[in-house]
C-alpha cells in the first residue's frame, strides 16, 4: 500500500539534516530558496546535489543560468532561513551579500560556500535534482543550524 503525503512528510520530519539556501542569478535577476534536500555525491570530481521544486522560481533560475550555490547556515542565521522559506518581494533586502567567483549571491556569515557550475539534471517527481560540480569552497568555523520535525534547532 503506498503512502500518502502527509505520511511521508511526517516520517521525513524525522530526518534532521543541515539547512541551505540556494542561490542562483540569470540574466540579472537572482532568486533564492532554504533547502534541505542537499548533498555530497563524490569526490572526484567533486559533485554536491540539490533537489528543487520544479514550481519554485530558483528552480528556472538555475536551470538557465547553470551555475548556484550553496549556502549552508550557521546557527545564527535562522532569521536568514525563514526569509528565504516565506514569500517576499526580495528575499535578498537586507542580507549581507558578497558576489562568488561565478557571479552568484553568497550569504555572509555561512559556514560554507559551495559554488556550483551544473553538471546534470535528474527527474526527480515534482522535483528537479540537479547535480553541481563545485568550482569553490569557502568555510568558516561555527555551529550549524539544525531543521528537524518542522523546527529549527541548534546543537548542544
Amino acid at each position: 500500500m503506498a503512502i500518502d503525503a502527509g505520511g511521508f512528510k511526517q516520517a521525513m520530519s524525522r530526518w534532521a539534516s543541515g539547512v541551505t539556501v540556494v542561490t542562483a542569478q540569470y540574466d540579472g535577476v537572482r532568486h533564492g530558496m532554504t533547502v534541505s534536500s542537499f548533498a555530497s555525491v563524490s569526490l572526484d570530481p567533486p559533485l554536491v546535489m540539490v533537489c528543487i521544486g520544479k514550481a519554485a522560481p530558483t528552480h528556472d533560475t538555475i536551470r538557465k543560468g547553470e551555475r548556484f550555490v550553496v549556502n549552508v547556515l550557521a546557527e545564527t542565521q535562522e532569521e536568514i532561513s525563514i526569509r528565504f522559506a516565506t514569500k517576499h518581494e526580495d528575499r535578498f533586502e537586507g542580507v549581507a551579500l558578497r558576489t562568488g567567483q561565478l557571479g552568484v549571491p553568497i550569504i555572509e556569515g555561512c559556514l560554507a560556500a559551495i559554488e556550483c557550475r551544473l553538471h546534470e539534471t535528474l527527474p526527480g517527481g515534482d522535483h528537479t535534482i540537479f547535480v553541481g560540480e563545485v568550482v569553490r569552497a569557502d568555510v568558516a568555523d561555527g555551529s550549524p543550524l539544525i531543521y528537524f520535525q518542522g523546527g529549527h534547532r541548534k546543537t548542544a
